[in-house]
């Protein structure tokens, strides 16, 4: 069942990027609609919390939460500033491998038990992540020094992110908690950088914003799901497959082909979550 939960937030996570991808051909932006998305999913958290009176905040959550919210919504900017400035060919694959940090604290701190043929699996599924993500020959003008920078920003937040996620299963605490202190982390931190920008919103920024929140919700629940109950050293590639979606979602959105490499791709993270199943 945790499987099913990782693949569905792998899902909700590759329809919010292709929303992403899509909004950005349109000339909106994607801090806007990150802020809405943000705020929209804080005030439903937050509500459902109060209806049900199910909240039972601590300081830790608190931090912890609003931590990953922060780390989010920055390696969400870093990863877009990195496109602007250096290969795309090059940035996708490298940040996407931010899930080897919390696959390996899983397996050396939480001394997650781990099969030789689920590490087979895992490996495959990251190679996956990189080979699907991969665009050669991609054009821009590259800076090469600042593109760099941003891919390490973005390596460390969505890394990290990982990592707290887990510690937060592991410390026990409620994830409509977390959720709602991630989300309002995030809506701060978003605020913050909008007042410095100045920049005019558009009205469908927030509708925009308010499916991503949605969709959000769903995901990041059934994310806190799967790693309270399943295998995190498994959970983390699998959720890392969005890109599956993403792909999948070009070829029926921008009439983009599919790649030869891309299909090897599918077919190798397909093997891989075969064999993390065994």
């Amino acid at each position: 069942m945790w499987i099913f939960a990782a693949l569905v937030t792998s899902l909700c996570f590759g329809i919010n990027n292709s929303i992403f991808k899509w909004s950005n051909g349109k000339g909106l932006s994607k801090i806007h609609i990150q802020f809405f998305f943000y705020l929209v999913a804080f005030i439903c958290t937050f509500s459902y919390s109060m209806a049900t009176g199910s909240s039972n905040f601590h300081i830790l959550t608190l931090l912890i939460g609003a931590l990953i919210g922060i780390l989010n919504t920055n390696g969400n900017i870093q990863l877009s500033r990195a496109f602007e400035k250096g290969p795309a060919s090059l940035t996708a694959p490298l940040v996407a491998a931010n899930a080897i940090f919390p696959i390996l604290c899983s397996a050396l701190i939480f001394h997650e038990h781990i099969s030789s043929t689920q590490w087979i699996g895992i490996f495959f599924m990251m190679v996956a992540v990189v080979v699907i993500q991969y665009t050669p020959n991609a054009k821009g003008q590259h800076h090469y020094f600042i593109w760099i920078m941003h891919v390490c920003f973005a390596i460390f937040s969505f890394g990290t992110l990982g990592i707290l996620m887990q510690t937060s299963t592991h410390l026990h605490f409620q994830p409509l908690d977390v959720l709602i202190a991630m989300y309002g982390g995030g809506s701060i931190y978003l605020l913050i950088t909008l007042i410095f920008k100045r920049e005019k919103v558009q009205a469908s920024e927030l509708r925009i914003g308010t499916a991503v929140g949605l969709l959000s919700i769903v995901g990041y629940g059934c994310y806190f799901y799967a790693l309270s109950t399943g295998i995190a050293s498994i959970i983390f590639p699998i959720v890392s497959l969005n890109c599956l979606f993403v792909v999948f979602a070009g070829c029926y959105l921008f009439q983009e082909k599919l790649k030869v490499y891309q299909m090897s791709g599918i077919f190798i993270a397909i093997i891989g979550i075969i064999l993390t199943k065994i």
